[in-house]
């Protein structure tokens, strides 16, 4: 059998105890990069243990004493405290002020009706909030919780490798490693094969890292970021395996420093600034209205507070008080739909809206773009020129130093090299395998020794690794099936290649053999000396099967995406350009460092990748994006992404994530894939269309209604309409806003980002207020003048009766010419909004004349104004018909 190449060892073995240390001193000795700095006699001295591992007495002593080895998590936030917090939202709280106010004076009908939308729109937000919560708690079980130690009944009895839950470690164990192993805790190694770990969750680098262990780390070893010899709690073993001392433990961890940053908010997300802007343009309408009311009555009518009921009634009029119900009914069943359909869990309710808010999209490429393993892309002779005999050369390699492992575990390189051998009909069986020298993290290759059937005199060493290691061993090339002296020009010529196809976004193997006589004894890296160069593999990122056609409809949607990695420029800028995304300019973090606020806005905007970043860039991109004006949303999975993730309007990651992540993220995807993020988009945009329908329609309506109200106020001897008729209108009102909810929208409400912008709105309530104020006016007109042709007419009951159904048509006329639903579902099949509009109208025009209008305080109309009436609102359909079509050329324009 082959001798299998470890890492230096330990040294001398310590004894098991060295003094004793306080519980303060052992928690804090890992502070630091102090653990990879010291020898393994001196950390397993300073924590008091040995190479045999604890005592099951001394780890259950320091379990009770230090804790357990978990990461301190976010308590669950009980359902009464979503309930209060729903308070804080602006309209949620004008409303229940408005309510307090009604019930002040008296207008109890007003404030029971408030009180009670108030209730049910926290109830509902409340709900769906905690629901999302369940879910994610249930995510947690899925997390790996067992770990290999090595621990001792006592001091005098032989150490056992056992499996433990995760948090029972200790800081002193000793633990295995072995490949797809998670890391338990921050640990330093004693002794490792091969070993690689993926450590993409902590530092975003898409491929094994190698690990070693080490006597004495060499100079800055100790104080780097990533010590070789250090393995850190998130990371997972790739490929070999390892013994390691346990370092740090829960909180102390580096994992869990990720937490430091957990208590930090982010800004106003876009949902906060379009509704917050909104409330406040509307807060300052109803705070000058009901003063407006009481002075112009008081001069010009002489009626002093016995109109304060209706002021206050005209400043409920004013408000959309159904928003905070629309809104969290639009959004918890668009969300109730991700759930069910694609098994996205937003957490956040005005996460949705801020989805389908999102112009720029920011993500890594490992995972998302790509797929996690290689492929081959082609094999190549020295020149560069297709050769096949390279790939069987490598396929040959990889299958027998996998079958002559005494682990075998192919790694992902040589899980591609013999995909690809075998769709090309190559078959690494016709040779014999004699021995393997497994991958070595510090020479960078791994060879294998085969034979010819029949063939005893002679063995082939096939050699494949990395470029640089290799050509270094090699003293003859191959071309043409001929070998030639590989002198130091040629040395050069291979080592540029290999740099350009690297600059190029490909990963490259070295491939090389040569062959030696029969030998009795193993073989050793002594042996791997004077070979002939044979060429290249050339490997790239596999893409991701649904990521092309995930990004052409997020450009057709207006969602820019940036690739913000810390891969190298070259593997990215291959990545996008292959899956149809023009990388442009490709940027790297060191660029960008002295760059910040607008210039760094504008300098992400003009790019497509950013390289090499680090957390901390990542944030700071997201954060210049958001205050140049975007609504950013970030995909992440890592511990290295939280900052971004805290950074962005919406905070994405697959279930998949470490657990810091999806407690950071406010949408969680069943998987990491662009085509849930798109259809998570698209129904946050359906959901803030409705949102949109439902605001455009009532405050144009309300405002037209107020204007109407004023100017009747001071034109007409009496109140223009009673509170109980005001509360009576908007409660049917209400009744039938709420179908909006419930609307499916026209499907080019999904082609741009949904944001609510409050001069927009402005702009567009005015206009159309003001068609409504005209339409009110000239049924008071209507109103006058069928009260004069028609004698023994009870003028204000008649007066109350005739605007009352005039309000309700014409409110039903918005609710159908401005609503944004799908017209083709409308020729098949009345949808809700259908149907509510028909009801609304039904009660506009029975109500006045049922026996319920005289406990309102209201009498028919005479059959002259119901005919002028129907002349009103025909001009007022067409009116709002001519305004939106103007409307929508200027917003496609």
């Amino acid at each position: 059998m082959p001798e299998i190449t470890t890492a230096p060892g330990t040294g001398p073995t310590p004894p098991d105890t060295a003094g004793t240390r306080t519980g303060g001193e052992l928690r804090r000795a890992p502070a630091g990069a102090e653990p990879a700095a010291l020898t393994p006699l001196q950390l397993m001295r300073r924590l008091d243990t040995g190479p045999r591992g604890l005592t099951d007495a001394q780890a259950e002593e320091r379990l009770a004493r230090l804790g357990e080895n978990t990461v301190p998590t976010w308590k669950p936030v009980s359902w009464p405290r979503r309930f209060l917090g729903s308070l804080r939202d602006p309209f949620t709280t004008v409303l229940l002020c408005l309510g307090l106010v009604s019930a002040a004076v008296a207008s109890w009908g007003t404030a029971c009706v408030i009180l009670t939308l108030v209730a049910v729109s926290c109830a509902l937000r409340s709900g769906g909030e905690h629901h999302a919560s369940r879910s994610m708690a249930a995510l947690r079980e899925l997390v790996a919780t067992t770990a290999t130690v090595q621990r001792r009944a006592d001091d005098g009895a032989p150490p056992q490798v056992r499996e433990i839950p995760v948090d029972q470690l200790v800081v002193g164990d000793v633990v295995r490693l072995g490949p797809g192993d998670l890391v338990p805790a921050d640990v330093r190694l004693l002794r490792a094969s091969g070993l690689t770990v993926h450590q993409a969750a902590l530092t975003g680098e898409s491929a094994p890292v190698p690990k070693r262990a080490v006597d004495a780390p060499l100079d800055g070893d100790g104080g780097a970021a990533e010590p070789p010899h250090m393995c850190f709690q998130g990371s997972c073993v790739a490929s070999g395996s390892g013994t390691a001392l346990v370092v740090a433990t829960g909180a102390d961890t580096r994992f869990a420093a990720a937490y430091g940053g957990r208590a930090r908010r982010r800004g106003e997300t876009a949902f906060d600034r379009s509704v917050h802007g909104i409330a406040w343009t509307l807060i300052r309408f109803m705070l000058l209205t009901p003063p407006l009311v009481l002075m112009a009555n008081a001069a010009l009518r002489g009626r002093g507070l016995e109109t304060l009921p209706f002021a206050v009634a005209v400043a409920v009029g004013l408000t959309p008080e159904m928003l905070p119900v629309i809104v969290t009914t639009a959004l918890a069943r668009g969300a109730a739909a991700l759930a069910r359909t694609s098994g996205v869990i937003v957490k956040r309710l005005p996460a949705l809206h801020d989805l389908g808010a999102i112009d720029v999209l920011c993500l890594d490429k490992t995972g998302t773009l790509t797929q996690d393993r290689p492929v081959v892309v082609r094999a190549v002779d020295a020149r560069g020129v297709s050769d096949p005999e390279v790939l069987r050369w490598a396929a040959v390699n990889s299958f027998w130093t996998i079958e002559l492992a005494e682990l075998p575990v192919p790694d992902a390189l040589d899980e591609a090299v013999l995909e690809a051998s075998d769709e090309n009909g190559a078959d690494p069986l016709e040779y014999d395998g004699i021995a393997a020298l497994p991958f070595d993290p510090v020479g960078r290759l791994a060879a294998a020794v085969v034979r010819s059937p029949g063939q005893h005199g002679s063995h082939t060493l096939v050699v494949k690794g990395a470029v640089e290691d290799v050509v270094a061993r090699c003293g003859r090339l191959n071309l043409d099936g001929q070998d030639a002296e590989l002198d130091e020009a040629a040395r050069e010529r291979l080592l540029r290649f290999a740099a350009a196809e690297a600059d190029s976004g490909l990963r490259l193997l070295a491939v090389a053999r040569c062959e030696r006589r029969p030998r009795l004894g193993a073989y050793t890296d002594a042996d791997v000396r004077g070979l002939t160069f044979l060429g290249f593999v050339e490997l790239s990122d596999a893409l991701a099967p649904s990521a092309a056609d995930a990004l052409k409809v997020l450009a057709g949607r207006g969602v820019a995406v940036k690739v913000l990695t810390g891969d190298h420029p070259g593997t990215a800028a291959r990545a996008c350009r292959d899956l149809g995304l023009e990388p442009g300019e490709v940027l790297t973090a060191d660029r960008l460092a002295g760059v910040g606020g607008p210039a760094l806005a504008a300098a992400v905007e003009r790019a497509t990748v950013v390289a090499r970043c680090t957390a901390q860039d990542k944030a700071r991109i997201v954060t210049a994006l958001r205050e140049g004006g975007h609504t950013t949303g970030f995909l992440g999975d890592g511990v290295n992404d939280l900052p971004a993730l805290h950074a962005a309007d919406v905070g994405i990651c697959p279930r998949g994530a470490v657990p810091v992540a999806r407690e950071g993220a406010d949408v969680v995807l069943a998987e990491k894939d662009l085509t849930a993020i798109e259809r998570a988009i698209t129904t946050g945009r359906h959901a803030s269309s409705n949102i949109a329908a439902y605001l455009r329609i009532t405050l144009s309506s309300n405002l037209g209604n107020v204007i109407a109200m004023l100017a009747a106020g001071l034109l007409l001897p009496f109140l223009p309409m009673l509170p109980a008729q005001v509360l009576v209108q908007n409660l049917c009102f209400d009744a039938a806003q709420l179908s909006l909810a419930f609307d499916r929208p026209s499907p080019d409400s999904a082609r741009k980002p949904a944001v609510l912008r409050p001069r927009v709105f402005l702009r567009f309530i005015t206009a159309f207020g003001l068609i409504n104020a005209a339409a009110d006016l000239a049924t008071f007109a209507v109103l006058a003048f069928s009260a004069r042709a028609t004698s023994g007419t009870d003028t204000p009951t008649m007066f109350h009766a005739g605007w009352f159904t005039e309000n309700l048509l014409t409110q039903a006329m918005v609710m159908l010419l401005l609503r944004t639903g799908r017209r083709a579902a409308e020729a098949r099949a009345a949808g809700p909004v259908h149907l509510a509009v028909t009801a609304l109208a039904v009660v506009g025009l029975l109500l006045p004349v049922s026996p319920l209008a005289t406990l309102l305080a209201m009498s028919a109309p005479p059959p002259l104004y119901y005919l002028l009436l129907s002349v009103v609102l025909a001009l007022y359909g067409a009116a709002l018909t001519i305004a939106r079509m103007r409307y929508a050329r200027r917003a496609n324009g």
